[in-house]
């Protein structure tokens, strides 16, 4: 695992424990490394009200674009597992939903770079690495409305 992933999958594990997940128990992670090194991380939050439900990367990458830094991300790291006695647990690697990706892809096309995604679960050493453009090939986003970066 390289160091970037390693970091990354790392702080997306601490932010996890702060998911706000009493629906689903379902707690999620994410970490986005920016251009400068800096890293900015999220958890899923959800809502009574299912539909109003954040994911994590939803969370980090919107706090990206409300800091003006929205072309800068890099690289994200993400996690997730099961909550159990208050501890997030489970070995299967968590790849972003449909959304997430779509998220993501916006982020990516207006930085004009392929965002690497590190995946993993909440425990153990497995971790795959992607780039967006193989997790979503072919995806609609700003380039599509004449819109770039």
């Amino acid at each position: 695992m390289s160091d970037e992933a390693q970091r990354l999958i790392d702080l997306a594990r601490k932010a996890a424990a702060h998911a706000h997940a009493p629906y689903s128990r379902f707690g999620v992670g994410a970490a986005v490394l920016l251009t400068d090194g800096s890293v900015v991380s999220g958890a899923n939050f959800e809502n009574a009200s299912y539909g109003l439900s954040l994911c994590a990367e939803t969370v980090a990458i919107a706090t990206l674009s409300a800091q003006g830094r929205l072309s800068e991300v890099v690289a994200i790291g993400v996690v997730g597992g099961m909550i159990r006695n208050g501890a997030i647990s489970g070995m299967d690697v968590v790849r972003p939903c449909g959304r997430c990706r779509q998220v993501i892809n916006e982020a990516a096309q207006i930085g004009g770079r392929d965002v690497r995604v590190h995946c993993a679960g909440a425990e153990g050493d497995a971790v795959n690495s992607y780039l967006l453009s193989q997790l979503l090939p072919d995806a609609f986003g700003p380039a599509d409305l004449g819109i770039s970066g």
